[in-house]
């Protein structure tokens, strides 16, 4: 059945442990997790720092769950609060590797409901109860933290890894706000399309090096009798992702300056990505709109599904469904739609970073301090990555899998071009409203120009509130 025609997404259940960005995952049960923060995960152990997972819950025992205790933690030892089950084992590696290097042991806290996580932050800042490290966005998200004043400034911790080629310089500019740093990059992922080498080998194909590769390997899977590509609103926030793809591998320089505010959504470039969509639907080539991703994973394992994009962070859930990278299990980056349309134009991949970020008024400020210098250490960075097994900021570290690895290769040494994910790009009042209007295109792709004007509408009012606060 095409995604065209079935209903609606599911209504996503409230997680009282999460699922799904960032951007984050999910090992043991599969649980999806990308930056954006949504996820569905198993329970929680007891032991683990729950917080209340109802918005509405921000009462003082709510802030007080929030930041630990509210004395900081033993010395020697800070707490860093996220909103991802699925990191917290990695933090925990990535704690005990700290210590080896001199620097506090990390503990994490987990806030599950994203919503929680979001207004329990926000709230905090404006207290004397406030975690002393988030694990938070990079980009947009980032920069609107750091307009509190309650986040800290970390330019010299980033020049300082920098220095020693600790980071990926190209990076900088995801985790700043008035060209000054107040976040450390904390994983790398790329975001790729996912498939099965077995599968592809059986239907005579191979990971596609050119945009009419692609195609055809979508039609050839059609004509197979496979789904050629996985495509979903559940959970609302992946509503993005083939906007995203398509939209950057068609013209780059475009979807970086509309995701800043430089450009307009009715623009015929705009109009030309949906319209590519919506030929893909006229096609019946996706999965219905409700298919989540740990079950697009298993069926594309199981020569189900053809092509599942995500972040490499869907690896976990990959390797949790009997995904072996090298063997069922191998990922590209979407080619490029028209590299002879404009021979300057830069290959890209999309990528997705959560920051490390200190507050000013954590309990163990001096800890959290000190995490930030050690942090991007190739010890801690590799106990990290290798835990999450995902890509990983720091060059020198070397992949934790051979899907990761060749994916950096490529990414490095085609010198492709970063762009930020959409979900961290622009005001985040408009990315949440835009998400919307585009998981509305999905289930009636007939909708391209009325879907456009309605986002420009949005994007008008969202950047004229946030170039005045600029001002202010």
């Amino acid at each position: 059945m095409s995604g065209r025609r079935h209903p609606g997404p599911r209504t996503p259940q409230q997680p009282s442990a999460p699922e799904q960005p960032s951007a984050p995952e999910q090992p043991s049960a599969p649980e999806t997790q990308s930056a954006s923060g949504a996820h569905s995960t198993p329970a929680a152990p007891a032991r683990r720092t729950l917080l209340l997972t109802a918005a509405t819950a921000l009462t003082t025992g709510a802030l007080a769950t929030a930041c630990g205790t509210a004395e900081g933690r033993p010395p020697g030892e800070v707490a860093v609060l996220g909103d991802s089950a699925a990191w917290e084992k990695p933090m925990a590696a990535a704690g005990m590797a700290m210590k080896t290097v001199g620097g506090p042991r990390m503990v994490p806290e987990v806030n599950p409901s994203l919503e929680s996580f979001e207004q329990v932050v926000k709230s905090s800042l404006r207290t004397d109860r406030t975690p002393d490290m988030l694990k938070y966005w990079s980009g947009y998200r980032l920069r609107d933290l750091a307009r509190t004043g309650g986040i800290e400034e970390l330019t010299r911790q980033w020049d300082r890894a920098v220095a020693k080629g600790w980071v990926d310089a190209s990076l900088r500019e995801a985790f700043t706000y008035r060209r000054r740093v107040y976040g450390l990059p904390m994983n790398l992922a790329y975001w790729v399309f996912f498939y099965n080498p077995e599968v592809f080998r059986e239907h005579r194909l191979k990971a596609p090096e050119t945009w009419d590769d692609f195609l055809a390997a979508c039609a050839r899977l059609k004509r197979s009798g496979v789904t050629p590509l996985h495509g979903t609103a559940d959970g609302r926030w992946p509503s993005f992702i083939w906007f995203q793809e398509i939209l950057s591998r068609q013209d780059p320089a475009f979807y970086d300056d509309l995701m800043n505010g430089r450009e307009r959504y009715t623009d015929p470039r705009a109009d030309r990505a949906l319209r590519t969509l919506q030929s893909f639907f006229d096609k019946d080539w996706f999965t219905p709109m409700d298919m989540n991703h740990p079950d697009a994973a298993a069926a594309m394992l199981h020569g189900e599904v053809g092509m599942v994009p995500c972040g490499t962070w869907l690896g976990s859930t990959l390797a949790a469904a009997g995904g072996k990278p090298g063997k069922n299990l191998g990922a590209f980056v979407l080619p490029m739609a028209d590299p002879m349309a404009d021979p300057k134009a830069r290959p890209c991949v999309i990528f997705e970073a959560s920051a490390l970020v200190a507050t000013v008024k954590g309990p163990d400020r001096t800890e959290a301090l000190q995490a930030t210098r050690t942090w991007l250490h190739p010890t801690v960075m590799k106990a990290f990555s290798h835990a999450l097994q995902d890509g990983c900021p720091n060059p020198r570290v070397a992949a934790p899998n051979p899907v990761i690895g060749s994916l950096a290769q490529k990414v490095r040494g085609d010198k492709l071009w970063l762009l930020n994910r959409f979900w961290e790009q622009g005001p985040p009042e408009l990315v949440e409203a835009t998400v919307d209007d585009l998981a509305g295109f999905l289930l009636n792709p007939s909708s391209a120009r009325e879907t456009l004007r309605t986002m420009q509408g949005r994007a008008d009012e969202a950047w004229r509130v946030w170039r005045e606060a600029e001002r202010t």
